[in-house]
């Protein structure tokens, strides 16, 4: 497999490092329950060869549990939690809906944490502890790169929506939240309920036709995404209509997830293998 090569440009001009700080740590791509939404389908999907890989690092832990690592280490003290690990949770898009070399920040990004990683997976002499945090943030970062506002824009510089206040069912919020967790959370669903529901949903050919493993395809479609999300200016409160309009965006996204995270880890693991 080709590695995601983490060794892109990394000088960048200082409006760069600026404007790849968009969407900012407190951006929760999904909240747990979508990231377990993914982790959930995901399984549904893998290969033996991925399973046994899978079981043999994590034992009992599922994908559904591992997709919330990366989010529940935040608070961590440790060097790597506090002044690493923050900006592996999205992209910022200097050019409309592709990402190129340039726009990987000094600091890393979603691309190169995903590079970084799945060399780490992929390296013989890694540890079974470092090849676990890989795994667990491979699976936290395909599903962040599958939310639309986690592939930023340098052109729009409202870190990913987090700038964008809006007022969802009466109640303060903002943009980029509304899609983390106000649509999710507004199914009234458990985790394990709504993934059953969605995965249901998912055809033989959408499996099929959605299973790639290249990130580059699943940033062209969340930025294109991102562009149509933004409400009226002038119209801040969202509620039914939103919902109505975005909610099967949402689900479709967390299907197009959890199939892709199989697709990675299928593609990884059928590659060590060989």
């Amino acid at each position: 497999m080709h590695v995601f090569s983490s060794s892109l440009a990394t000088v960048a001009a200082l409006t760069l490092a600026c404007a790849s700080s968009l969407v900012t740590s407190d951006a929760h791509a999904w909240g747990k329950t979508g990231h377990r939404i993914t982790g959930k389908i995901a399984e549904a999907y893998l290969t033996d060869e991925a399973r046994a890989a899978i079981q043999a690092l994590l034992g009992p832990e599922s994908l559904a549990e591992a997709s919330t690592y990366a989010d529940e280490m935040r608070s961590n003290p440790s060097t790597f939690w506090q002044e690493t690990a923050g900006p592996f949770h999205y992209v910022t898009l200097q050019q409309p809906h592709h990402y190129h070399a340039e726009d990987e920040p000094p600091q890393g990004d979603a691309m190169s944490a995903l590079s970084d990683f799945t060399a780490t997976l992929q390296n013989p002499d890694a540890t079974r502890e470092e090849k676990q945090l890989a795994l667990r943030f491979i699976v936290h970062i395909i599903g962040d790169l599958h939310q639309p506002l986690h592939v930023g824009s340098a052109a729009l510089n409202d870190r990913g929506g987090n700038d964008v206040k809006v007022v969802f069912f009466g109640e303060q919020s903002n943009l980029h939240r509304v899609w983390d967790s106000g649509l999710v959370d507004h199914q009234q669903l458990s985790y394990s309920e709504f993934s059953d529901w969605l995965q249901r949903k998912i055809s033989t050919p959408q499996a099929q036709s959605w299973a790639t493993p290249d990130p580059y395809a699943w940033i062209n479609e969340s930025s294109k995404l991102r562009d149509e999300v933004y409400p009226a200016t002038d119209e801040p409160y969202l509620s039914w209509d939103y919902v109505y309009n975005y909610t099967p965006i949402m689900k479709q996204r967390l299907q197009q997830g959890g199939v892709r995270i199989a697709a990675y880890l299928n593609h990884v693991f059928a590659e060590n293998q060989g």
